[in-house]
C-alpha cells in the first residue's frame, strides 16, 4: 500500500486515495495533524508526536523539534542520551504516521509520496529520502509543496487552461510556485523560496517581544538554553499567534517560580513587530513572477497552504500585490496532504482517478568549477559555470565544453555544484568526476561536460574528451 505524507517543520499528516477520494488518517488520539516532535521519558523511551509535544514544555532538554529546516546539515539533537540526525528524527515521525496508517487501513504501508518544500536543495531532498527508507517506505518520488496543493484543488482536471500561483507557508518554510495547468497536464514554470522563513519565526518575535517587555522585568532568565519556562513562553507565543487571526488582542501567561506573569498583545502592534518578516515574502512572489515572465494580472487563480497563510496580515499582503482574492476551502494544515495522497493514487493507479502529466523545473542552477580569464594574464579560479540553469524544465540534458588551462596537462577534474552564486564556494558542492587527457598544449584539448537532469531529482554528470573515445560519468541521486 503506498500513502501520501506531508512531513511539516511544525505537523505531519498522511493520507491515502480511497473510495474515490483522498483521504486524510487521523492518529492515535483521532486527530489528523501530528506534532512533528521527538523526546524522550525518564526511562529513555522515545516519545513521538503529541506526547513529545507535551514532554517538550516541562523537559525542553530531552525533546526536539524545527529539525526539518536543517535537513541536509551536519547540525544534530540531543534525545534518550543519542545525538540525531535530522532525518534520523524525521524518520521517527514518519514511522509514527506509518504504524497510524497500517491500523487505520488494516493492511500493510511500505511505500509513500513525501512532500518537500520545492526551495530543498539536493542534500535536503536526499536526507527527505533517506528518512523514508529508515522508516521502512520505499521513496520513489519526492513531490513539491506547492503541487501537491495544486493536486488537492483539482486544477490539473478538465481542459481549462490556467496560471496558478501557490503560495504555501508551514512553520519552517516559504514556497512559492508558478504553474500551469492544461488538458491534464501541470507544468511547474518557476520556483522561488526561503527555507528559513516560516510562521515558527513569527512565534519567537513573540517570544522575544514578551521577554522584553515583560519577562525581563519580572525576573525571568534571558533565552538561553532549554528551560521549561522558555518552552512555556513559546507554547503561549504559539496559541496568541492563532488568536490574533481572529482576535484584535490576546494575552501570554506563564507561570514562574509561584508568580503568574501576564503580558497583552495587540493585533496592530504585532503587525507592526512583522513588517520585516513581511517584507522577506515579497521577495519569492516577485522572483518566481520574473523568472516565468508573467504579469501578476495574468493569474487565473491564487492558492494558499500552510497553517502561517491564516495570519489576516498575509492575506491583505498578497490581496494587495495580486488585485485577487486567493482560493483557500481547503484547510491549509491539510491541503499538501491530501494533494500527496492524490499523488499516491495516481501511482496506485486509483479509481476515480484521471491520468495526468506533472512536470517539474529545476530548484536551483547545476554546474562546475571552472577558472575564468578575466584579462589578458589574469586567471580567476573557483568560477561558477551553469550548465542547467534555475527553472529549467526537468526533465533536461545540457551540456557545455570546456578546456585545459596547463601545457601537457593529463587530468582534468570536473567538481559539481548547486547554487545561484558566481563563486563556487558559496554554493553547494554535490560530487566530482575525473577525465584524463591527452598531453597537449594549454587549450588544445576539450571536454563536453553534458548533465541530464530528472524529475525524481537524479542527476547524471558525463564527462568526454575530445581526444580519446571514452566517457566518465557520475550518478547524483
Amino acid at each position: 500500500m503506498i500513502v501520501g505524507i506531508d512531513l511539516g517543520t511544525t505537523h505531519s499528516l498522511v493520507g491515502v486515495w480511497k473510495d474515490g477520494g483522498a483521504t486524510l488518517i487521523p492518529n492515535a488520539l483521532g486527530q489528523l495533524l501530528t506534532p512533528s516532535v521527538v523526546a524522550s521519558d525518564d526511562e529513555r523511551r522515545i516519545l513521538v508526536g503529541q506526547a513529545a509535544r507535551d514532554r517538550m514544555v516541562t523537559h525542553p532538554s530531552s525533546a526536539a523539534a524545527t529539525f526539518k529546516r536543517y535537513m541536509g546539515s551536519d547540525r544534530k539533537f540531543g534525545v534518550a542520551g543519542r545525538m540525531l540526525r535530522p532525518e534520523e528524527l524525521s524518520s521517527l515521525v514518519l514511522k509514527s504516521l506509518k504504524a497510524d496508517a497500517e491500523a487505520f487501513l488494516g493492511e500493510t504501508v511500505d511505500e509513500a509520496v513525501i512532500t518537500v518544500p520545492a526551495y530543498f536543495n539536493d542534500a535536503q531532498r536526499k536526507a527527505t529520502k533517506a528518512a523514508g527508507e529508515l522508516a521502512g517506505l520505499k521513496v520513489d518520488r519526492l513531490l513539491t509543496e506547492p503541487t501537491a496543493a495544486a493536486l488537492a484543488y483539482g486544477f490539473t482536471t478538465g481542459d481549462e487552461e490556467s496560471t496558478i500561483l501557490v503560495i504555501d507557508m508551514g512553520g519552517g518554510t516559504l514556497d512559492v510556485s508558478l504553474l500551469h495547468s492544461f488538458e491534464g497536464i501541470m507544468e511547474v514554470r518557476a520556483t522561488a523560496g526561503d527555507i528559513w522563513l516560516g510562521g515558527e519565526d513569527f512565534t519567537q518575535l513573540i517570544a522575544t517581544a514578551f521577554m522584553a517587555e515583560a519577562g525581563n522585568d519580572a525576573g525571568l532568565p534571558p533565552f538561553a538554553g532549554k528551560l521549561p519556562v522558555h518552552a512555556s513562553i513559546l507554547r503561549q507565543a504559539e496559541i496568541i499567534k492563532r488568536d490574533l487571526s481572529d482576535a484584535e488582542e490576546a494575552r501570554l501567561e506563564v507561570n514562574y517560580q509561584g508568580r503568574a506573569i501576564g503580558w497583552t498583545l495587540q493585533r496592530e502592534a504585532f503587525e507592526k513587530m512583522c513588517e520585516p518578516l513581511m517584507a522577506r515574502v515579497r521577495l519569492p512572489l516577485e522572483r518566481a513572477l520574473r523568472d516565468a515572465r508573467v504579469a501578476p494580472e495574468t493569474l487565473s487563480r491564487i492558492v494558499f497552504a500552510g497553517g502561517a497563510t491564516r495570519m489576516p496580515m498575509f492575506r491583505r499582503l498578497i490581496a494587495r500585490l495580486f488585485r485577487q482574492l486567493p482560493v483557500h476551502h481547503i484547510n491549509p494544515d491539510e491541503v499538501v496532504a491530501r494533494g500527496a495522497a492524490v499523488r499516491a493514487g495516481l501511482i496506485a493507479k486509483g479509481s476515480g482517478l484521471e491520468e495526468r502529466v506533472l512536470t517539474d523545473v529545476a530548484p536551483f542552477t547545476l554546474g562546475i568549477e571552472v577558472t575564468s580569464r578575466v584579462s589578458e594574464g589574469m586567471l580567476l579560479p573557483g568560477t561558477f559555470l551553469p550548465i542547467i540553469e534555475r527553472n529549467t524544465v526537468i526533465p533536461a540534458s545540457r551540456s557545455h565544453v570546456v578546456t585545459t588551462l596547463q601545457d601537457n596537462q593529463t587530468k582534468l577534474l570536473v567538481k559539481v555544484y548547486q547554487g545561484e552564486s558566481r563563486m563556487v564556494r558559496d554554493n553547494v558542492y554535490l560530487g566530482e568526476v575525473a577525465v584524463m587527457i591527452r598531453p597537449a598544449r594549454a587549450g588544445e584539448e576539450t571536454v563536453e561536460v553534458r548533465f541530464t537532469y530528472d524529475t525524481s531529482g537524479l542527476l547524471e554528470v558525463e564527462a568526454k574528451p575530445s581526444s580519446y573515445d571514452h566517457v566518465e560519468s557520475l550518478v547524483i541521486e
